[in-house]
């Protein structure tokens, strides 16, 4: 039998997982990962940890499964998008990664929005900048780590990191480098001027050469084999954004269906063939996996976090029972609002998460239904945006922990007013990491025939639309909190200046 690896690398767990040829899931191995926070706002990662809790669940899954290294076909890696992994000129780890939640750069994003960079480098990237930038990054650490900054001898991000590790090959992987600020869009390459723009125009030369989602980028090299357990000589594959990595498991193929990423990041995923200009809004769009198709996605980091650390602050370990409290509430019954900005705002730089309309009667299941809430208001605004440049959506499909929530499922298509189609898959990360490296190895022509054979079975929740008004109106009311709140940020921000 042939077998194919993928290995999924997200903001909390790291986990590895076999598929068969058909697209089975033979086992799951996972591993938490430290975030390290220095200071407040800051959102670090050890890399020499990060590849021995990489290495560790790929032995253990290979352990667990039982079967011989040669099986193994190919390996393919999922992880998230942004944040900068640094190497310095020996190709050791420059301290620690600095993650895409990471907030350091704040200020200085601030300074070029007053400045009118963002527009200008849109033009070219087709990105918004905004902190957990691997271009805002460089430039932090160039004005306040300038000794860290001359040493830098490879920029990456986390699953060019991990491809090295096995590879001792360097390279940077078309999806997730096209959303850096540092590339063409429209030429699909490097632009020196882009760097330039933004005063770090020396690291252009440690930026490796771009390699594509199902290309062949390295093999498993002697130190990995024996760290992993794998062969040496399996070939690993350039791999993928996690967005695209959930895109491709979620089958979507054409304009008629988003994907909805709930998780550490809320997300809103299109496909898409055309860059569409004319609109407001600065949509960001990525190279997509499928060569000639981009990705469109809004993002931000309001999701499904700020229900774990409401957890792990009160000790509430049994998810059935939020969903039962949840459940038993009367929908938008209550007054009490939720505004999801523990890790990160989709509302303005700088805000903060809050309770508000909190009184003594309040239990923790009000405070549960607030943030499953808060967290679905916090999706539509990026839903909204997304019908803008995709009004042919007939229905979303939605990945992530929260879809084996049945009234946190039930609430998102109560608001949102769309069918929601939640594929049945386990491990969205690792099954798209090994959809590209069965691709890459030969197993499939394309991507589109490895989303025909693999695709899978989709649970369908339709809207009730005798609760979507009652919601609308509880909607109205988190939007006009989050005003309240953006204007009492801009005032303090004027009392500091």
């Amino acid at each position: 039998m042939k077998y194919w690896l993928g290995l999924d690398c997200g903001g909390t767990f790291i986990k590895a997982g076999l598929y068969d040829p058909q697209g089975k899931e033979l086992g799951i191995a996972r591993r938490s990962l430290a975030i390290i926070a220095p200071q407040p706002g800051w959102a670090e990662r050890d890399m020499p940890a990060l590849w021995q809790a990489a290495a560790g669940v790929i032995r253990e899954v290979l352990e667990y499964v039982g079967i011989p290294a040669a099986s193994i076909q190919g390996v393919g890696i999922s992880a998230q998008g942004k944040g900068l992994f640094l190497l310095d000129k020996q190709g050791q780890p420059l301290g620690n990664a600095i993650l895409s939640s990471d907030q350091r750069a704040l200020t200085l994003v601030q300074a070029w929005q007053k400045a009118g960079i963002p527009p200008i480098l849109y033009q070219q990237t087709r990105q918004t900048l905004w902190s957990g930038h691997p271009v805002s990054l460089l430039r932090w650490v160039k004005q306040h780590q300038p000794e860290r900054y001359r040493q830098i001898g490879s920029v990456l991000m986390a699953h060019d990191y991990l491809r090295y590790c096995l590879t001792g090959e360097l390279a940077c992987e078309e999806t997730n480098i096209s959303e850096s600020n540092l590339y063409q869009m429209a030429q699909g390459r490097y632009d020196l001027a882009l760097a330039q723009q933004l005063g770090i125009s020396e690291t252009m030369t440690a930026l490796p050469p771009i390699v594509g989602s199902t290309e062949i980028a390295g093999w498993i090299n002697s130190a990995a084999a024996a760290a992993t357990g794998l062969l040496a000589g399996t070939p690993v594959v350039g791999g993928v954004f996690d967005v695209v990595s959930t895109a491709l498991c979620a089958g979507l193929q054409d304009e008629t269906r988003l994907n909805a990423v709930m998780g550490t990041w809320s997300v809103t995923s299109g496909i898409t063939q055309t860059i569409e200009t004319g609109f407001d809004h600065p949509f960001v769009y990525g190279r997509y996996a499928e060569a000639g198709k981009y990705i469109v996605h809004e993002a931000s980091p309001t999701s499904a976090a700020n229900l774990e650390w409401f957890c792990q602050q009160w000790g509430l370990h049994d998810y059935q029972q939020l969903n039962h409290w949840v459940a038993a509430l009367p929908k938008a019954g209550s007054q009490l609002l939720f505004a999801p900005f523990l890790y990160g705002s989709n509302a303005g730089l700088g805000l903060s998460a809050s309770f508000h309309g909190l009184q003594a009667f309040h239990q923790r299941e009000h405070l549960v239904q607030a943030i499953f809430e808060g967290v679905v208001f916090c999706h539509m605004t990026h839903l909204n945006l997304m019908l803008q440049r995709f009004p042919h959506t007939k229905a979303l499909r939605v990945t992530g922990g929260p879809a084996k929530s049945a009234p946190w499922m039930q609430m998102l298509a109560d608001v949102s007013g769309l069918p929601l189609e939640l594929p049945q898959v386990e491990e969205t990360g690792c099954l798209g990491a090994a959809m590209v490296a069965m691709v890459g190895t030969g197993a499939f022509h394309d991507l589109a025939a490895a989303q025909l054979v693999l695709a899978p079975r989709l649970k369908t929740v339709l809207p009730d639309q005798q609760a979507q008004e009652a919601y609308q109106q509880k909607y109205q009311r988190y939007q006009a909190l989050i005003g309240a709140l953006r204007a009492l940020q801009n005032s303090g921000s004027k009392e500091v200046l």
